[in-house]
C-alpha cells in the first residue's frame, strides 16, 4: 500500500473522479425567416428561405422557374433581380461581370438575403387542364 496522495481525477475512487455527465442537448435554433419572393410578369409570390435557393423556393410554392443543371453552369434559369438582395455560395456561378451589373442572376444558385422581385417572362404555373 502506497502513502502518496492521489490526484484529482487519477482513479482514487472518489465521487469526484466520476465522469461529468454530458449536458443536455440545447435548444433547437429557430426556423429563419422566410423572405417575400416575387416572380414578373406572372406576379406570382412564394416564400423563399435563406437556406434555400429562389429555385427551390418558387418550384416548392408551385412556381415554374425556367431550370436544368441547377449548379450555376447551364443558365437556363437566368433571369433579372429587380429588388432585393442575394447571395451565392458558390465561387463564380455562371454570369458575366455585365451581366451581374445588369442585374442578372441565376435563382438556381441565388439565396435570399431580402425580399426579391425576379423578372422571369418565361415563368409559369402548372396548367391546371395536365393535373
Amino acid at each position: 500500500m502506497s502513502n502518496v496522495p492521489h490526484a484529482p481525477g487519477s482513479g482514487s475512487g472518489s465521487a469526484a473522479d466520476a465522469a461529468t455527465p454530458p449536458s443536455p442537448p440545447s435548444p433547437p435554433s429557430p426556423p429563419s425567416p422566410a423572405f417575400a419572393a416575387r416572380v414578373e410578369p406572372l406576379g406570382s409570390s412564394f416564400p423563399a428561405l435563406p437556406t434555400q435557393t429562389l429555385l427551390e423556393a418558387a418550384l416548392l410554392a408551385g412556381v415554374q422557374l425556367p431550370s436544368s443543371c441547377r449548379n450555376g453552369t447551364c443558365r437556363t434559369c437566368l433571369c433579372r433581380l429587380s429588388a432585393g438582395r442575394i447571395a451565392y455560395r458558390i465561387e463564380w456561378p455562371g454570369v458575366s461581370y455585365d451581366e451581374r451589373d445588369e442585374g442578372y442572376i441565376l435563382p438556381c444558385v441565388a439565396y435570399p438575403e431580402s425580399d426579391v422581385v425576379i423578372e422571369a417572362p418565361l415563368a409559369r404555373l402548372p396548367d391546371a387542364s395536365q393535373a
